[in-house]
């Protein structure tokens, strides 16, 4: 049992890493989002998410799924001790990588007018996406380390060179924003359109920081590669000789292994795609301006989906750090460890998940205000979309997850089929919500919150099936969303008591938020929601557990 426990949790403590870093990049990624707004509004907000939504269904079809994939063929090999194969499998995927990677950029880049253009009828996005089309290669390379670090058993080349990457980008982004926003001004001035010029060229200089950003996060990782293959030359050539598979044999594996995740998380993401050229194309037919569609959307892009992205990358991260683990328990048919992995990940995702979600949606006006003080008459906008859709925080993290943990258990057929399933109601559901009750921006939001709701269902009724897991409901999902529920309510209280006393939004945001977490932590654990155990795998870990003590809560 002991054994099992530690296989169970042991990824956590990776995953926990690469959470860590997760969330210290999204952190860095809203930081810097505040003044990029600053500089190009919501219109250069349009245009900047425009081009982003061009570059992540690309960079999928090209390379995103290479770092689970890689993850799991060398972790694979690892359990055998098999070191060269384990090296065999990375040469092939930096070879796959840097083939996928450069045909998709030239695509990119020479076809941008009409990605840009003619599928999501915003041309102005033309500059913003052919910056964007060299980062491609970069990231598909990237992509190939940090899965074979991550294949190896450690996630810290990945978490760091996460951290490093958006660092240099918030830099970089804010800079050449602000640069090239001044002369997208002088040349509007001159062709007589600085409206739409400054924020077309403001949103190019905010993806320059994107491409720079993920070089230097390469260069980091080459270098960690280079100094750690020292080592493991050495080990591969104390390991007994082994048969070693071809190139071919290896890359026809990592094809047939690559196209199941590829075509999930191409479905899977490409709901972002869709969902923008029905969207403008639908709001079109119905008369609405121009204007006021870019609007709508760089709120859309550019606010709502950019807070609820940071809890989603703790699911991300944990999805990730599974994969390896849960492969190798399956692999053994440690069935035992695999339901304890399973039990500990939707734990550690659901506890954070649910307050998350909660407290974006009652204190969502307060942190527009705080974080996008410039762009204060889209606030009302923003705030609703954060009302109607915050639950996508806990379901886009629940079927995440359940992607990830369905990989790890060798079934990658399962989430493109659930994913095709879901994405089909999606796009009936939203063409209904925008043509039949004209509900624009929020039928997109509502029906993104449906397919989240709807794999999430999918994925959980096929883990079970596949592994004979069962859920526990009760503290996994009760006791936290009860605890959330109370936590929201106080928040709300202490932020709107303190506004009155004070009229300062800053300090009465931070309290409320500093307030929400101590209720919610003494909630859970009155109610047993969390125990000491899971509590030693949260940061300083040792110290809250001691507080928690002396004050009684534990035990």
């Amino acid at each position: 049992m002991g054994k099992s426990k530690r296989k169970g949790t042991n990824f956590l403590v990776q995953g926990s890493i690469l959470a860590m870093a997760s969330i210290i990049s999204r952190i860095i990624g809203l930081v810097y989002r505040i003044p990029l707004t600053d500089i190009i509004g919501d219109v250069g907000n349009n245009y900047y998410g425009c081009a982003y939504e061009v570059y992540n269904i690309m960079l999928i079809i090209s390379s995103y799924s290479l770092p689970i994939v890689v993850s799991k063929l060398v972790s694979v090999q690892m359990a055998k001790r098999h070191r060269r194969m384990a090296y065999r499998v990375f040469q092939c995927s930096l070879a796959f990588a840097l083939v996928s990677g450069l045909i998709v950029a030239l695509i990119v880049f020479f076809g941008a007018e009409f990605f840009a253009g003619t599928l999501l009828k915003t041309p102005n996005s033309v500059f913003a996406l052919r910056i964007l089309a060299p980062a491609l290669v970069i990231v598909a390379v990237l992509g190939v380390l940090r899965g074979f670090f991550q294949g190896m058993g450690t996630m810290i080349p990945s978490a760091v060179s996460q951290i490093l990457e958006q660092i240099v980008n918030a830099i970089v982004s804010v800079w050449a924003a602000y640069v090239l926003f001044q002369y997208g001004t002088r040349v509007g001035a001159v062709l007589g359109d600085p409206e739409h010029y400054a924020p077309a060229y403001g949103a190019g200089g905010g993806t320059l920081g994107s491409t720079l950003g993920a070089l230097a996060a390469l260069f980091f990782v080459i270098f960690v590669f280079f100094v750690y293959m020292k080592v493991f030359r050495r080990k591969m050539q104390r390991e007994p000789e082994t048969a070693v598979d071809s190139f071919r044999t290896t890359m026809h594996v990592l094809i047939l292994t690559v196209i199941p995740v590829l075509l999930s998380t191409t479905i899977y993401n490409i709901i972002q795609i869709i969902d923008q050229g029905l969207f403008k194309n639908i709001a079109n037919l119905q008369g609405y301006k121009e204007n006021e569609i870019d609007v709508w959307w760089g709120v859309f892009s550019g606010k709502y989906r950019l807070m609820i992205n940071v809890p989603i990358s703790i699911a991300s991260a944990i999805a990730s750090s599974s994969v390896p683990a849960l492969t190798v328990s399956y692999g053994q048919r440690d069935m035992e460890a695999v339901k304890s992995q399973l039990h500990a990940a939707n734990r550690f995702m659901m506890i954070i998940a649910f307050p998350s979600a909660v407290g974006l949606a009652v204190l969502a006006p307060a942190i527009f205000t705080l974080l996008f003080p410039s762009t204060l008459d889209s606030l009302d906008l923003a705030s609703m979309m954060m009302y109607t859709g915050s639950g996508a925080v806990v379901f886009t993290s629940l079927s995440t997850l359940s992607n990830g943990l369905l990989q790890g258990i060798d079934r990658l057929k399962v989430p493109v089929r659930n994913a095709v399933i879901a994405l089909t109601a999606h796009i009936l559901l939203l063409v209904v919500l925008m043509m039949f009750f004209r509900l624009n921006i929020y039928a997109v939001v509502l029906s993104n919150l449906f397919f989240v709701c709807f794999m999430s269902f999918l994925n959980g009724r096929a883990i079970a099936k596949y592994t004979g897991y069962r859920q526990e409901w009760v503290k996994t999902f009760l006791i936290p969303a009860g605890c959330s529920a109370i936590m929201g309510a106080a928040a709300f209280f202490i932020y709107h008591g303190l506004y009155r006393l004070t009229e300062s939004n800053a300090a009465s945001l931070m309290s409320a938020i500093l307030a929400a977490v101590f209720v919610y932590g003494v909630l859970m654990l009155l109610l047993k929601g969390l125990t000491e155990e899971e509590l030693q795998r949260f940061p300083k870990g040792e110290l809250l557990i001691r507080l928690a003590k002396k004050v009684h809560l534990l035990r």
